[in-house]
């Protein structure tokens, strides 16, 4: 699967954002979609979780929705199947982050195509975890 075109200078200002809605958390801490969010809290970052079977998440308040969550969002984190990333844009479409992350494994062009037009920045096939210890 091809991967976005970000030079690792634009991926560091990413990692400048500290308020991340992570969509499909897992309660699982064997899953990525658990780990991966829970490195980033480690590292200092607000963690929003996403997920409506959940009510927290690392002792964090969790969300069925985007667009339940109450405070501004700078990165939408995404772990859902490509073929179920549109609706995701489009709830964070009208949030206005900075950055939706569609992680290793994720890629949807028409949906990232959307994205951009709003001026919203799009990273897919990539984690994370790995970018920001490959960085930092």
């Amino acid at each position: 699967m091809e991967q976005d075109t970000h030079t690792d200078e634009q991926l560091r200002q990413i990692f400048r954002f500290k308020n991340i809605a992570v969509v499909g958390m897992s309660k699982n801490p064997e899953k990525a979609a658990h780990y991966v969010p829970k490195y980033l809290v480690d590292k200092g970052y607000n963690i929003i979780p996403i997920n409506p079977t959940a009510d927290e998440i690392l002792g964090r308040k969790c969300y069925s929705t985007l667009l339940a969550v109450p405070q501004p969002i700078e990165v939408v984190d995404v772990f859902r199947p490509s073929d179920e990333v549109a609706p995701v844009i489009n709830d964070a479409i009208k949030l206005k982050p900075k950055v939706i992350w569609l992680q290793e494994g994720i890629h949807n062009p028409a949906a990232e195509s959307l994205a951009r037009k709003e001026g919203i920045d799009v990273v897919f096939n990539r984690c994370m975890y790995a970018e920001h210890e490959r960085l930092f």
